[in-house]
């Protein structure tokens, strides 16, 4: 007869404080690994809902003309707000000479120690507070304000900025936000395009025209570009701002316009959402957006428009020495004739695939050398944060102004020399005399 003893000492017994703690173990990891990727930020561009998407009106030579856009309009509105931004300005250093403080005085008026207030616009893309905008819209920005659709406004503070590209991300400390959907299908030359915006500071405004262009590269505006051309009228204030479709989805960021007026001419340009995603999530996620790079200067093949015959392909100028390219086996003079398949039509279209892709990616490009075509597969690498890259040239002539402002930039004068200062003080003096303007006074040192 056995004893309970004798019954704990059988092998079960034995083996399942073990089975256990194994279990235990099992179950520690899964709930640590659960937590960690629901704790990891992470941003995804919002979408609508299947149920609530609007129906495009039907396509037919007898189909009836649009008469309104207040639904996608409603729609968008509310995801799209107001950014003002102040930006504290120096001291003009010759302020202190009391002699040409009253020149600049008399010409400029007295100077204002409230600094400089900017507008533009941006785009909320989710309920937490992120919101996207133009990177010029709040450079150098003390202190942003937002407005929103229903009044309310709140400080925000920035998440990350790419020069590059030209986008920023901004956050607000609020909740409960609408974002604005990003349309999925890529947007077609045709398309019914919307423009929402505040533009000159007048409040939210909606205009209206069509896709004029996709892939406009080559403006010399920035140093990746990808624009939508559109119609719709856009005029400063309106940086940031969203470009939608007929549906109220968005499809572009307004950035950026061709005027030679500083008001809108029919000619502007927005960034589309395939290149907004990428740079945002980077942003939300690291603060920064890294590209793949190559380590080569290149040049589009010279074109003559009078020859029947085209050349396409991208020549190099020159190889980075340790770059991807000179480990890959590159050499000046080779002409990329195309990448992954993809035919390298000019420069632009060579830079901006390649910023396109993740670092590591591998990259098999066909290339013209001496006559005979070679295969060259190329590592990614990060592209280095002092990078110059040479700037490309615009695609037709004109003043693309940053409609920020509608205005060229702003630059410093050079510093007087203390003999230029001192040259300049008597002319005004004796200019005050001549003018039986009393002179002013000479403030004591301290």
């Amino acid at each position: 007869m056995s004893t309970p003893n004798n019954n704990r000492n059988t092998p079960f017994f034995r083996w399942l404080p073990w089975a256990l703690l194994a279990a235990a173990v099992v179950v520690a990891i899964w709930l640590f690994i659960s937590t960690k990727g629901a704790s990891e930020t992470t941003w995804q561009p919002p979408r609508t809902p299947e149920s609530e998407k609007l129906t495009p009106p039907p396509v037919s030579s007898t189909a009836p003309a649009v008469s309104s856009y207040h639904d996608a309009v409603a729609r968008a509105a509310q995801s799209v707000v107001n950014i003002y931004t102040t930006q504290s300005m120096a001291e003009n250093p010759y302020m202190n000479d009391p002699v040409l403080r009253r020149f600049f005085e008399y010409h400029n008026g007295v100077p204002s120690d409230q600094g400089e207030t900017n507008l533009g616009s941006g785009v909320i893309v989710s309920d937490d507070g992120y919101i996207v905008t133009n990177a010029h819209v709040v450079e150098k920005a003390d202190e942003i304000i937002v407005g929103f659709n229903d009044g309310r406004k709140s400080r925000a503070t920035v998440v990350g900025v790419d020069p590059d590209s030209d986008l920023a991300v901004i956050k607000v400390d609020m909740k409960g936000l609408t974002p604005l959907a990003f349309r999925e299908s890529p947007i077609q030359v045709g398309d019914v395009a919307l423009a929402i915006g505040n533009p000159f500071g007048v409040g939210q405004t909606v205009t209206q025209g069509i896709i004029s262009a996709t892939g406009r590269t080559g403006l010399g505006v920035n140093k990746f570009e990808d624009f939508i051309q559109t119609d719709a009228a856009i005029n400063p204030g309106n940086s940031g701002g969203a470009l939608v479709d007929a549906s109220g989805e968005l499809v572009g960021i307004n950035t950026v316009i061709f005027s030679k007026s500083g008001g809108s001419m029919g000619i502007g340009f927005a960034i589309p959402t395939a290149l907004v995603e990428q740079v945002m999530t980077a942003l939300i996620k690291d603060g920064r957006v890294s590209r793949g790079w190559l380590g080569i200067e290149i040049q589009s093949q010279l074109r003559d428009p009078t020859q029947l015959e085209t050349s396409t392909g991208v020549e190099v100028l020159n190889v980075v020495p340790n770059g991807p390219a000179a480990k890959s086996g590159l050499k000046v003079g080779d002409i990329i004739l195309s990448i992954d398949g993809v035919e390298m039509t000019d420069a632009n279209t060579l830079v901006q695939y390649v910023a396109r892709k993740p670092l590591n990616t591998k990259l098999n490009a066909q290339v013209l050398r001496g006559g005979k075509t070679v295969q060259v597969e190329i590592t990614l690498t990060a592209r280095p944060q002092q990078e110059e890259i040479p700037a490309q040239p615009a695609a037709f002539e004109g003043d693309f102004n940053n409609e920020m402002g509608a205005q060229d930039e702003i630059r410093e004068a050079p510093t007087m020399s203390d003999e230029e200062r001192l040259r300049l003080r008597e002319e005004l003096l004796q200019l005050f005399e001549q003018n039986g303007m009393a002179q002013p006074q000479q403030q004591p040192t301290q």
